[in-house]
């Protein structure tokens, strides 16, 4: 199996929202390569729709400062800091595949 089918069916099959490095961690992935992993979600979205009819879901990234939530963001990443309050306190954004 790829590391894209390892993603998706990790994440059809989570009981709960995953983090990037919970997602690196199941699959014995290196968190420091959580960039590549944001990018594999992308592509794990379209295979998700397309192929299963199903969707990738996202928490979106929260500040733990001030509770900012980012709820406009064009890609599935972490940001570095945040836009309110300037913290880089961020609780990253959680995933999970559901119809």
């Amino acid at each position: 199996m790829s590391i894209r089918e390892k993603i998706l069916d990790l994440l059809m099959n989570a009981d709960e929202p995953m983090s990037v490095d919970d997602i690196a961690r199941e699959l014995g992935l290196d968190p420091r390569e959580s960039k590549e992993i944001y990018r594999h979600l992308e592509h794990v979205a379209r295979t998700a729709r397309g192929k299963y009819g199903m969707t990738l879901l996202m928490e979106p990234p929260v500040c733990r400062k001030c509770g900012y939530i980012f709820k406009d963001l064009r890609k599935p990443r972490k940001p570095s800091k945040c836009p309110k309050c300037g913290s880089q306190w961020i609780e990253p954004p959680r995933f999970i595949i559901r119809r």
